[in-house]
C-alpha cells in the first residue's frame, strides 16, 4: 500500500492476466527521481554525489539536483540510427525544494548536465580550434607579428565545447578558431573582428 496517484491502467477492460502480470502503475509524484540513459563511457566518468542540472524542463529556471546512483550494469540499445550502444542508468535526485520541480511528473523530459570534474584558474581551448599532428593535439597560434606556427598542446579534461590545455599556450596566445586546410606554417593572417560581415 502507498499513498499515490494512479499513473497508468496496463488493463483498459475484464480480461484473463497471468499471475503476477500488472494491471496498473501506482505513483508518487512528490517522490520524483531523474532517470538518464548514459552511453556507458560517460556512465564511467559519473559518481554519486556529482551535482546535476536539469534545463529544457518547460520552467524558467534551472533546476539543480545530485546523482544519488550509477547503476553496475549497462544494456544494449539502438540508437536512432540503428547503431548498438551500451547504456547504463543513472538516477538523480532534485537538491531544489519540491515547489521549484512540482510541475514536472512521471515521464517527463528533462536535459542534464552533470558535472563529473571543476577545478580553478584552468586554461580552456575552443575544440574547433584543435586538430591531430602527428598523433597528438595541436592548434595555429598566431604570433604578435600574425605569422602562423602549429604548436603541439597537451589537453586534460575535455568536453564538446572545450578542452583545458596543460601544456604547450600560455593565457595570452592567440589561435585559429576552425583552421581550415589551407592554412600553412609562417603564412600571415590578420585577425578579424567577430562582429564584422
Amino acid at each position: 500500500p502507498i499513498n499515490g496517484f494512479l499513473f497508468r491502467k496496463i488493463r483498459e477492460s475484464e480480461v484473463t492476466v497471468a499471475a503476477n502480470e500488472p494491471l496498473f502503475e501506482l505513483g508518487d509524484p512528490t517522490k520524483l527521481e531523474v532517470l538518464v540513459e548514459m552511453l556507458s563511457e560517460d556512465a564511467a566518468k559519473v559518481s554519486p554525489g556529482d551535482p546535476a542540472s536539469f534545463r529544457e524542463w518547460g520552467g524558467d529556471r534551472i533546476l539543480q539536483g545530485v546523482v544519488r546512483r550509477v547503476e553496475p550494469f549497462g544494456f544494449t540499445k539502438i540508437s536512432a540510427l540503428g547503431i548498438e550502444e551500451q547504456r547504463v542508468n543513472v538516477i538523480l535526485d532534485f537538491t531544489d525544494p519540491p515547489a521549484a520541480w512540482q510541475r514536472l511528473g512521471h515521464g517527463y523530459r528533462v536535459d542534464v548536465s552533470i558535472q563529473v570534474w571543476e577545478a580553478k584558474d584552468v586554461l580552456r581551448l575552443p575544440i574547433g580550434a584543435m586538430f591531430r599532428q602527428r598523433n597528438q593535439w595541436a592548434v595555429y597560434r598566431v604570433d604578435a607579428e600574425g605569422i602562423v606556427h602549429p604548436q603541439p598542446v597537451e589537453i586534460g579534461h575535455i568536453n564538446n565545447l572545450e578542452a583545458e590545455v596543460t601544456a604547450g599556450l600560455s593565457d595570452n596566445a592567440v589561435v585559429i578558431l576552425h583552421p581550415s586546410d589551407r592554412i600553412q606554417k609562417g603564412m600571415k593572417v590578420i585577425s578579424r573582428d567577430r562582429d564584422e560581415t
